[in-house]
């Protein structure tokens, strides 16, 4: 999420204070040591985050093992919970879309939207846009091309290309690879951002994820029930982005290392996520700084300039075509990819869906909380569909162009550039390796490294906010030292992550904060409903 995004929750924070069921931003804060903190959110928080931080640092050896341990008992025990939820998140919106409920308004009836078309559209691809497309862009087809789900057979056998089980293994691999990117996650945020957005603009209250459970809870969203679940957001949010910044480094750095021989080693990681976090402190001191904003700007059209050049000096018509191809290979199997039971891939199920559903789930209250706020005006018909669609396609358009073209290259010309970084699972140099094999690869790998770099710091600027807003209750104008502490501890999250187990321990640390998330989804999914039935249409 970009900066300016930031500046959106910022403003919508600042428009909702007292409210008519008794709430208000900010209350029962503290001031303690020049701080204004919501007591006790902000301190169970920040203690149970400090004392993670230096316990997995103190027992460096025993961390890797013990995240990998729970990484792999709760994909294969939970698997179950995940797969029900997502499901349930996308029936739900299909559901809402197409009864009278759609008609409800947010805002109310009269409400008009704050946007236009194509502003509105342009930010909700900003909110699609990420260090993850930049990870997985190339990564994930090749993987699942490689090794298909659905027990699809592998298209290489002994060393040896089989045509057809090629041309099933490419369908099968795009349309896993858009499972992950396309409806689920993006009905994860729309109930999310639904939920924040009816409870904000047609109930008058905080802007604050405790607000959305009110249709259940009543007034104990004031007390203990209401920290638990801020609390909860706050771990789920720091785990999630942390995951996406130790993503976004291991990838910087191995570009780096491609291009200008920079050691790939971790202690090169913990410097660049220490000089990338203390870029993103300059944006916290300053506020929301014009550079900075800027600089958000000029990754955006970059990742577009990015996403054209491929398109035009990669295989144009099979993009092309393959956009079409993949929609509709996507939702063909788009039934037997959300059904787990009875699967033989259990690999697939619990090292990438599982996975990708918690990491969706503990992002959800940063980017719901972007989405509500600029969907003000908008029927909830309206809403969903976009919500669902507009990114939806953009990730397909994306994933086409980087997947597609990696496969192309190793399918039509024989270039085996990507397909060894797969076979070697070395994932942060997919994208390079893909560049490599276009014109002027120097070029647009230095641009994939600072898109991967510029979104880190808007992630870890916007992120700051996002959680220094939930653990001041609902405040804006909180010292900056408390957006300066979270910025700070996002680095070192992914940080000790990182050098206590690697990729696995991201993966571990953003599952093990969306599994009890998850549930509360679960919950505010009911709670939305209840709102949708009582309001006017």
């Amino acid at each position: 999420m970009s900066d300016i995004q930031g500046e959106l929750v910022q403003g919508e924070l600042a428009a909702t204070g007292l409210t008519d069921h008794g709430l208000e931003a900010g209350q029962d804060n503290v001031r303690i040591f020049g701080l204004d903190v919501h007591n006790p959110v902000f301190f169970v928080s920040a203690v149970t985050i400090v004392a993670f931080v230096m316990v997995t640092l103190i027992f460096r050896e025993s961390v890797g093992p013990a995240l990998e341990s729970l990484r792999i008992w709760l994909t294969s025990t939970f698997d179950w919970l995940f797969m029900i939820a997502a499901n349930m998140f996308v029936l739900f919106c299909l559901v809402v879309v197409v009864s009278p409920l759609g008609k409800v308004r947010i805002g109310g009836l009269e409400a008009t939207p704050d946007y236009s078309y194509t502003g509105w559209f342009s930010m909700l691809f900003a909110a699609g846009m990420g260090i993850g497309l930049m990870f997985f862009g190339v990564l994930e087809p090749m993987y699942h091309f490689n090794n298909p789900p659905l027990g699809i057979a592998p298209p290489i056998v002994n060393g040896v290309l089989v045509a057809g089980a090629a041309d099933q293994a490419r369908e099968i691999g795009m349309a896993a690879t858009i499972f992950h990117w396309g409806l689920h996650p993006w009905a994860i945020y729309a109930v999310v951002a639904l939920s924040l957005a009816l409870a904000t603009y047609n109930r008058g209250m905080p802007f604050s994820i405790r607000s959305a459970f009110y249709p259940i809870f009543g007034e104990r969203i004031r007390g203990w029930t209401g920290h638990v679940i801020d609390i909860m957001a706050v771990f789920a949010t720091l785990f999630g982005l942390a995951t996406s910044l130790g993503f976004g480094a291991s990838q910087a750095l191995a570009g780096l290392n491609e291009l200008y021989g920079v050691p790939n080693t971790d202690t090169m990681k913990v410097l660049l996520i220490m000089g990338i976090t203390a870029i993103a402190l300059g944006s916290v001191v300053a506020g929301l700084d014009t550079g900075v904003k800027r600089l958000s700007e000029l990754n955006m059209v970059l990742a577009v300039l990015l996403l054209l050049f491929v398109i035009v000096l990669g295989p144009t018509l099979a993009i092309v075509t393959g956009f079409f191809t993949n929609t509709v290979d996507y939702v063909k199997n788009l039934p037997a990819l959300s059904n787990w039971i009875g699967r033989s891939d259990g690999a697939f199920v619990h090292g990438w869906t599982t996975f990708y559903w918690a990491w969706w789930i503990s992002w959800s209250p940063f980017v719901g909380m972007f989405i509500a706020r600029v969907s003000r005006g908008r029927t909830v018909r309206e809403f969903l569909v976009c919500v669902l669609i507009i990114p939806t396609l953009m990730s397909i358009l994306w994933m086409t162009t980087f997947g597609g073209t990696a496969m192309n290259q190793f399918l039509a010309e024989g270039y085996t550039g990507v397909q060894q970084t797969v076979v070697d699972y070395v994932p942060e140099l997919s994208l390079f390796a893909m560049l490599a094999d276009l014109p002027l690869a120097p070029v647009t790998s230095f641009i994939g490294i600072v898109l991967v770099i510029v979104f880190f710091v808007t992630s870890s600027d916007s992120g700051s906010l996002v959680i220094d807003s939930i653990t001041a209750g609902g405040k804006v104008d909180a010292p900056v030292a408390q957006r300066i502490f979270w910025a700070v501890f996002e680095g070192l999250v992914a940080i000790v992550l990182l050098l206590g187990g690697g990729l696995a321990a991201l993966q571990a640390g953003a599952i093990a904060t969306g599994f009890p998330f998850a549930i509360l989804l679960l919950l505010m999914m009911y709670a939305t409903w209840k709102v949708l039935c009582t309001e006017p249409r």
